[in-house]
């Protein structure tokens, strides 16, 4: 799996085959069908793993008096794991299969979004929401609704950002993601002060994680 994964943020998708993975890891390639099966199912393992170095990420990130800080700081940290294996991120994400760009068949479900890793990383995403909505700072509605929009927002932009559609922006991330961040609290109810002091907190609180406290 892990030579997988090295051949999926050197070369890409496209660079997943049973000989090049077989190669990598220094196994035979009846070792590879034997424990996964196919070259299908290694890459799910792959999303998997994705999915739980992500919730182990969303774990380091403090649990604070600030439940949109520590959401932000979440995005900040999304964000960062999907700059360092795009090809990774576009896989966990439906983005890409093996070179392509376009959806499985039905004869090859794509799990990714229901499986035990992801719900385990977004549970982080969704109790976050749950201390949004308790704090009395937005009106209230279902959580699971708000890290729903949430979640369409912040892997929207780092979408487009690793296509590379904000280059013409000095820091993409304080010229467009926060603000976006600021506009929906506000959107929910917030109000812009609060709001605005809370991403700004986020920024602080993601950079004395990556600098290791």
């Amino acid at each position: 799996m892990q030579a997988a994964i090295g051949l999926l943020a050197e070369q890409g998708p496209s660079a997943v085959k049973a000989r090049t993975v077989a190669s990598a890891s220094g196994l035979s390639t009846m070792v590879l069908y034997s424990h996964f099966g196919g070259i299908p199912e290694l890459m799910r393992a792959v999303v998997d793993h994705g999915f739980k170095e992500l919730g182990g990420a969303f774990a380091q990130v403090p649990v604070t008096e600030d439940p949109i800080a520590d959401l932000f700081a979440m995005a900040l940290t999304c964000r960062r794991m999907a700059r360092e294996n795009p090809h990774l991120y576009d896989l966990m994400f439906g983005l890409s299969t093996r070179a392509t760009y376009r959806p499985l068949s039905d004869a090859d479900h794509r799990l990714s979004g229901h499986s035990p890793a992801f719900r385990a990383a977004h549970a982080h995403v969704t109790a976050a929401c749950e201390r949004l909505v308790g704090s009395g700072r937005v009106e209230q509605q279902e959580p699971e609704v708000i890290a729903a929009q949430l979640w369409s927002f912040v892997h929207g932009y780092i979408t487009l950002e690793l296509a590379e559609h904000f280059v013409e922006f000095e820091d993409a991330v304080v010229q467009v993601l926060l603000p976006m961040g600021v506009n929906f609290s506000v959107g929910l109810g917030d109000t812009r002060e609060r709001a605005e002091a809370s991403h700004e907190a986020a920024v602080r609180l993601y950079g004395s994680i990556v600098r290791g406290g």
